[in-house]
């Protein structure tokens, strides 16, 4: 059993007097990940149970690899489906194509979107590859995707 991440109020406490949104230290990176995948795995649960969408904004990099790795482990050993997820990820390099082994298209794919039961319409990643001239709007219509999708709930 997985503990829950216990949030605090903010700046009520000596260790978060400072602080202004809630912070959490970890004994390691890797229980870390496994908390924060366990929150997503309830997340998506909860919405799965209520028939909603779940919808989530991602991140690249190397930090929520592990988080995308115990996602995974959980649907392969069939405790979690992604058939009900909406996802968002925050950025892309540019200009790249997203087949490109840099891109965050590619990472994605090779940590999460190839091995859950997620549906490639379900899927948002900015284009890298769209023409300067066009990216003011395609930036626009990006963000209006974004803020007109309900049940937005977490973004990692």
């Amino acid at each position: 059993m997985v503990q829950e991440i216990e949030y605090k109020q903010v700046g009520k406490f000596e260790e978060t007097q400072f602080e202004k949104i809630h912070n959490e230290i970890f004994s390691s990176s890797l229980h870390a990940s496994k908390l924060v995948a366990h929150e997503i795995a309830n997340l998506i649960k909860q919405k799965q149970q209520e028939g909603l969408p779940c919808v989530l904004g991602l991140a690249t990099g190397s930090s929520p690899i592990k988080v995308y790795e115990e996602l995974v482990n959980m649907h392969r050993s069939g405790e979690l489906s992604f058939h009900n997820v909406i996802t968002f990820n925050l950025d892309e390099y540019y200009p790249i194509d997203r087949d490109h082994q840099q891109s965050y298209y590619h990472f994605m794919h090779q940590h999460l979107f190839n091995h859950v039961d997620i549906m490639p319409e379900n899927i948002h990643i900015p284009d890298g590859s769209i023409l300067l001239e066009e990216m003011d709007q395609y930036c626009i219509d990006y963000e209006l995707k974004i803020k007109n999708m309900e049940g937005w709930i977490f973004n990692y």
